[in-house]
């Protein structure tokens, strides 16, 4: 892009100016955002030709450029430079980010052309710029540029040193995001968009009205010098929990006024309406749309990141790594509690280096940083950025909110059974279920990939129970290490317990006396699909020598994903006598005309039981089971050849599973470089 001014005084100097903006935009990858505006990243030069009415001459002249940002740009601050050829310009002796010029080598400076090789250095402030020059005391306007992270340069902290991740985690437009539960895991199909027409303007501004921004711009505008803290604002202003941000959350079933959470497949629609009704928080998103929306800022702004998606997802309110789990005696379980157990949660981890937590580059890496509102933080709704590594190695004491994210992989499960009266009788502590199957997309591929272990050393073994007594010792103590670290499970060992083994981790059973011994799985019949009858089997094995009688309790819930009772579908009280070395099979139907009402905005069930030994009423036995229901498919089929810039036709099919007709349907699309923004179709 050149520019040419005639309209000033300044014209007796500066003649014209070239950005080089599509040479200089597929330098610094960017050119997929622009090739017309210039967008550089931090740590690597940029070409700028300036063409000047007279010869220039190095010995005697001195061209001084100024690069600045914010509000009150302060040298001191490194939002502001002056830098020039040669290299002798004054700047303060405490300036940071100090930008420089170098003459290329095809310039021509005794016919007044000077192609000028900028440098914004590694530790720039990312912002929108004003580039200005000086010469002869001649002052002019150069251009309007932005500066972002930089994950090619060694020198940036979010530097990532391999190509394909780079490809996947900066530049790739489309991901997927997992949902569903351990046993049934949903891929579902994101359009990040981060390279969107006008995505630099609206994420820029998403920085400028954050609460920081609000309270000390200046200050502000020299942190984002720092991912960390980039990430951590971001985190803030993607929810609308504080002042003006992005996407309202909501969980009931009440979307007036809005879409609700499934409506959205994709991050641009939702910033573009965010960014045009001047700011006016989108309604509405759970988790996986607040995770969404922050992966593709963070991928525009440069700084690597990814979506992960942990299964029997805790959330622990209190600190204590306990979730507790109440069931009254007919399997129902009680009113939600302020700890609770997601059938998943979503969030993003984002790249960078942590010499805020340690000098030898330990805790360097992924980052968890969750965009959803569900506790404070310093003050504000946001959370992290957490080291992965930290939380591994069960540290605990480590900023920001490592605690909070080692419960939500980690906590143990608490099952009590709640008398008539009202006390409450411990069943059984369950240490295996919270954290399962943490899944991320491939890089490269549209694969599934599982990375549990980089979270948590393998359940059941000595290892990952060590990690959780230090983590717990950690946020009980503070830095005083744990005793005995490799003793007993003390009041973590379970009486009874056994797992379903075709659905590992989905079952809790245990007895409130250790004999005689009942073991207890759920087995589906046929695979649990909304719109069609729910079969279930609930088996009972024991070795007893003897026929015993039980009173059986089943109860089933509706839940939310995030753990809450959502309405009681049906309960079932019968009496049961076991023969001795037989199992006992007890079927459980669940008809789609009794649970649909109540499943219209969950997916999931909750089946508990409570088996009582009538000839022996204290030992009682719990057993819980979730079945997430798995959505009927849309398929997508392109006809014809696909050519760029012309039109292409495509066909969605859904079949209606239901035995009658289904009104108010609305398909919404949307697609990078297909569609702008989104189209709903009634």
């Amino acid at each position: 892009m050149s520019l040419n001014w005639f309209n000033d005084d300044s014209h007796t100097v500066f003649r014209e100016v070239d950005l080089h903006s599509e040479t200089n935009n597929n330098e610094h990858h960017t050119s997929e955002i622009s090739v017309d505006q210039l967008i550089v990243r931090r740590g690597q030069s940029f070409k700028l030709t300036l063409k000047l009415v007279q010869p220039f001459n190095p010995g005697f002249d001195q061209l001084t450029m100024t690069a600045e940002t914010g509000l009150f740009p302060s040298e001191d601050k490194g939002t502001m430079s002056h830098f020039g050829f040669p290299d002798k310009v004054l700047h303060s002796g405490s300036a940071k980010a100090v930008w420089k010029a170098e003459l290329h080598k095809s310039s021509s400076p005794e016919t007044g052309v000077l192609t000028l090789s900028i440098t914004p250095p590694a530790d720039t402030p990312i912002g929108e710029y004003k580039l200005t020059a000086k010469l002869q005391d001649k002052e002019k306007m150069l251009a309007n540029l932005s500066v972002l992270f930089n994950p090619w340069s060694p020198d940036d902290w979010v530097f990532m040193p391999n190509e394909a991740e780079r490809q996947e985690y900066v530049m790739n437009e489309q991901g997927i995001i997992y949902r569903g539960g351990g046993n049934y895991i949903v891929p579902m199909s994101w359009d990040y968009g981060q390279f969107e027409q006008g995505m630099v303007e609206i994420c820029m501004k998403i920085l400028d009205r954050n609460l920081k921004h609000w309270i000390n711009p200046a200050d502000d505008a020299s942190a984002r010098s720092d991912p960390i803290y980039v990430s951590r604002v971001v985190s803030a202003m993607i929810n609308s929990s504080d002042e003006g941000g992005v996407v309202t959350g909501n969980w009931s079933s009440n979307f007036n006024g809005g879409v609700p959470p499934t409506h959205w497949n994709g991050s641009y629609a939702i910033l573009k309406q965010w960014y045009k009704t001047y700011y006016q928080s989108v309604k509405y998103g759970q988790c996986w749309v607040f995770a969404g929306v922050m992966c593709s800022v963070m991928r525009l702004l440069g700084i690597p990141c990814r979506v992960v998606t942990n299964f029997q997802s805790a959330h622990d309110t209190n600190k204590n790594l306990t979730i507790d789990n109440y069931f009254d005696y007919n399997g129902v379980r009680e009113t939600a509690t302020n700890d609770s157990i997601w059938n998943f949660h979503v969030w993003v981890e984002g790249w960078m280096r942590r010499p805020d937590l340690a000098d030898d580059g330990k805790y360097d890496g992924w980052q968890v940083v969750d965009p959803t509102p569900q506790e404070r933080s310093d003050g504000l709704f946001c959370c992290g950025p957490a080291s992965v590594a930290a939380i591994l190695n069960g540290e605990t004491d480590l900023k920001y909110d490592v605690p909070f994210v080692f419960a939500e992989v980690n906590a143990d499960a608490v099952y009590w059974l709640v008398r008539k009266n009202g006390s409450k009788l411990k069943i059984f502590s369950d240490t295996d279920t919270v954290g399962q199957y943490i899944s991320t997309k491939s890089v490269g591929s549209n694969k599934r990939m599982d990375i549990t272990n980089t979270y948590k050393h393998r359940e059941g073994t000595a290892k990952e129970r060590n990690v959780f007594r230090y983590a717990l010792d950690k946020i009980q103590n503070g830095d005083m290490l744990i005793r005995n670290a490799a003793g007993t499970d003390g009041e973590f060992v379970s009486r009874t317990l056994e797992r379903s083994h075709d659905a590992p981790g989905t079952d809790i059973v245990a007895s409130s006396a250790p004999q005689p011994q009942l073991l207890i799985r759920f087995e589906e019949v046929s695979k649990p699909e909304n719109g069609k009858d729910v079969s279930l089997k609930m088996i009972l094995s024991n070795d007893s020598s003897f026929t015993r009688t039980f009173s059986v309790n089943i109860s089933v819930q509706a839940m939310k994903y995030t753990g809450q009772p959502a309405g009681n579908i049906q309960t079932e009280v019968t009496e049961q006598k076991m023969l001795p070395g037989k199992d006992l099979v007890i079927p459980i139907l669940v008809p789609f005309s009794t649970y649909h009402k109540y499943m219209i905005q969950s997916k999931t069930m909750a089946v508990s039981a409570v088996v009582t030994d009538l000839q022996n009423e204290y030992n009682t036995y719990l057993a819980a089971h979730r079945v997430v229901l798995a959505n009927p498919p849309i398929s997508i089929t392109v006809s014809g050849e696909s050519r760029v810039n012309e039109e292409m036709t495509a066909e969605m099919v859904f079949m209606n599973p239901v035995n009658e007709t289904l009104r108010n349907c609305s398909l919404s699309l949307s697609g990078s470089g297909l569609i702008i923004g989104e189209e709903t179709v009634k």
